[in-house]
C-alpha cells in the first residue's frame, strides 16, 4: 500500500475491495431473486468510490445497468464501461438540448414532464432513432414525476409514438429507510400499482417496472417488481440502522454478523512524530492543551480531503491497530493525533481513516455520529482527486 501511495504522489488513497463487492452483489442478487434486474446507482462519483474504478468492478460482478443523476455522470459510464451493451439511465438532470446527445448514444433517461416528452420526440425524429425513456410517476414523493391526472394521456401518447421507446415505468419512495414513513410508502406503492393497472391498457407487455432503492429493496419484497435501483447497499452500507435490524430479524443472522462488507478503505501514513510537553498547546490557537507529556503524529490529511473541521478533538484514526484521537484543530491539509500510548509509531506507518486495521475499525457511521452527517453525505464529499486503488 505504501509504495502505491508514494507512487501516486498523493498523501492518501482509497482502496476498493473486489472481494467485498463480489460478496455484496452475491447477497443482493440472492435477495432480488430470479427475474429482477439490479441497476447499480453510481451518482455522486459512485458514492465517493470513484466511477472510473467502480464501473469495471461492478461489470465483472455481472452488473450491466447503471443509474446516474445527471448527463455528466452518464458520460462517465460511456467512457469507463468495458461492455458496450451496458446500459445507463439518467434519473435526474439532463437539459432538453442534451437529449440529442443522449439519444445518439442510446442513453436511457427519465421523463417526468410533458415538455420533456415533446423534446425527446423532436430529437428522436431528428436522429431517426427512438428515445429510450422511463416514465417517472408522482405517487407521493412530491418532487418530480407525472401527476395522476396526466397518467392516461401520458400512457396513450408514449405507447402510440413512433419515436419513443418506453423502457420502464417507475416511481421513487419517500424514505423507506425509516419505519416512520411506513404508511406513506405503502400508499405510494398502492398508487404505483394503480398506475400500472392503467398502463396495462396501453402497453402489452408492460415496460420494466421499478420503484425500490436500497431501503425498500431490503425490507419490502413486494416493491421489487422487474428492477431495483441499488445504491448505498452495494458499497457495503445499510441505508439505516432500522434497515439492518429488519434484515437481522428476517434472516436470523447474528447482530454482529454483517452480510454486507465495506468496499472502501481510506489510508494515509504518518508524516512526522513529535513530543509535546505537558501544558503546551498543540496546533493553532488554544483548542487543545497537552495534559501530560504527549507524543503526537502528524497525518497529511485535512478538511480539503473530506476530513471535516468538526472532527477537531473528536475524530479517530487507526495506527498499528490502535485508535489515535485527533488532538488539535483539523487543518486544511493535516491533522495531529495522540499516539502516546501506541508503542513504536514512526514516520511512514500506515494510518487508516476509514476501514479496518488489526481488530479495530473506523466506520463511516462513526464519522456520522461525530458530525451529524449521513453515510451518504460523508462518502460523496471525498474528493475525486484521491486515488482509488482496486485490490483483491
Amino acid at each position: 500500500m505504501q509504495q502505491k501511495l508514494r507512487d501516486s504522489l498523493q498523501p492518501s488513497a482509497i482502496e476498493l475491495s473486489r472481494f467485498a463487492l463480489e460478496g455484496n452483489f452475491s447477497f443482493l442478487k440472492q435477495k432480488a431473486g430470479d427475474g429482477v434486474r439490479i441497476s447499480s446507482v453510481i451518482k455522486g462519483n459512485a458514492y465517493g468510490h470513484g466511477i472510473s474504478s467502480f464501473i469495471p468492478m461492478a461489470e465483472s460482478c455481472g452488473i450491466n445497468h447503471f443509474s446516474v443523476f445527471s448527463a455528466d455522470e452518464a458520460e462517465g459510464v460511456l467512457k469507463f464501461r468495458s461492455d458496450p451493451d451496458t446500459d445507463v439511465m439518467i434519473m435526474g438532470m439532463i437539459r432538453d438540448s442534451e437529449l440529442d446527445w443522449a439519444i445518439q448514444n442510446g442513453i436511457e433517461f427519465y421523463l417526468f414532464e410533458m415538455s420533456r416528452l415533446k423534446a425527446a420526440e423532436k430529437f428522436a425524429k431528428k436522429n431517426q432513432k427512438r428515445a429510450s425513456v422511463h416514465l417517472q410517476l408522482e405517487t407521493g414523493m412530491h418532487r418530480t414525476g407525472f401527476e395522476m391526472r396526466e397518467w392516461k394521456e401520458l400512457f396513450k401518447q408514449t405507447s402510440e409514438s413512433e419515436w419513443i421507446d418506453v423502457k420502464g415505468i417507475c416511481t421513487h419512495f419517500a424514505g423507506a429507510e425509516s419505519v416512520a414513513n411506513y404508511f406513506r410508502i405503502q400508499n405510494q406503492n398502492k398508487r404505483f400499482q394503480e398506475a400500472l393497472e392503467l398502463a396495462s391498457a396501453y402497453f402489452d407487455p408492460l415496460p420494466a417496472r421499478h420503484a425500490a432503492s436500497s431501503a425498500a429493496f431490503l425490507t419490502m419484497p413486494e416493491t421489487h417488481y422487474d428492477m431495483v435501483r441499488v445504491g448505498i447497499a452495494q458499497y457495503g452500507f445499510w441505508p439505516s440502522r432500522e434497515t439492518y435490524m429488519h434484515q437481522a430479524k428476517a434472516n436470523r443472522f447474528q447482530e454482529d454478523v454483517d452480510p454486507l462488507r465495506r468496499v472502501m478503505t481510506w489510508k494515509s501514513e504518518v508524516m512526522s512524530t513529535k513530543w509535546v510537553a505537558a501544558g503546551d498547546f498543540i496546533g493553532y490557537g488554544n483548542v487543545y492543551m497537552a495534559g501530560r507529556d504527549m507524543q503526537i503524529a502528524t497525518v497529511p490529511i485535512g478538511y480539503t480531503h473530506g476530513f471535516g473541521r468538526n472532527l477537531t478533538n473528536a475524530g479517530h484514526v487507526l495506527i498499528n491497530g490502535e485508535r489515535a484521537q485527533v488532538s488539535g484543530l483539523v487543518n486544511m491539509n493535516m491533522i495531529t493525533v495522540d499516539v502516546t500510548d501506541i508503542p513504536g509509531v514512526q514516520k511512514g506507518d500506515e494510518v487508516v481513516l476509514i476501514g479496518h486495521q488489526g481488530d479495530d475499525e473506523i466506520t463511516v457511521a462513526s464519522f456520522g455520529e461525530m458530525t451529524n452527517n449521513l453515510n451518504y453525505e460523508i462518502l460523496t464529499r471525498l474528493p475525486a482527486s484521491i486515488p482509488r486503488l482496486v485490490v483483491a
